[in-house]
């Protein structure tokens, strides 16, 4: 995007949804938002006819585990009249219910679904707030930082029993020797 269509982008935003921070990274417009006006602003971007952003790019969570706000939610829309690209930040304490935007863009619900499922991130009006990718009785959030690389439990076929078997991780192997440095 030309540095005359951000300049242009950022005045528009800033004319009609006061009380935000509007940054520039590279060619994007950076738009820091709150728990309290998150859906208002998302339905705002969609619907105002200047801003027309229709289209729902992506939801991304990300942990910062030695930040006091350890998570971030960042959303992607697009408006494809206009050919502009925003970026929305919204910083999330653990634990904190963050309203729902699936009524705005039905497609965020399986966006929000994989935050949930990675992260343990919680949204409020929901409409089916469940794990997506990973099994329901999985403990943990795969993507934080502090998740072990090993997981906590691992599955595994037994043969003679004749079914699925889930048991704690082992980092040794029964069936080589371990790595022993040469002296």
């Amino acid at each position: 995007m030309t540095q005359d269509k951000l300049d242009r982008l950022e005045h528009e935003i800033g004319a009609r949804l006061s009380g935000l921070t509007v940054e520039r990274l590279a060619d994007v417009l950076v738009v820091h938002v709150g728990l309290d006006n998150l859906v208002r602003t998302m339905t705002r971007l969609r619907d105002d006819i200047a801003l027309d952003f229709k289209l729902f790019v992506d939801l991304a969570g990300v942990h910062y585990p030695d930040r006091k706000v350890p998570f971030e939610l960042v959303y992607q829309l697009l408006s494809v009249h206009k050919n502009h690209r925003i970026r929305l930040k919204l910083p999330v304490d653990e634990g904190v219910l963050v309203p729902s935007v699936a009524g705005v863009w039905s497609c965020a619900d399986w966006y929000e679904r994989e935050a949930y499922d990675m992260f343990g991130i919680l949204f409020s009006g929901h409409p089916d707030l469940r794990r997506i990718l990973n099994d329901y009785d999985f403990h943990g959030y795969p993507l934080r930082k502090d998740f072990p690389v090993t997981g906590f439990v691992e599955s595994r076929y037994d043969e003679k029993r004749g079914m699925l078997i889930k048991e704690p991780v082992r980092l040794e192997r029964e069936d080589r020797e371990p790595y022993r440095q040469s002296s």
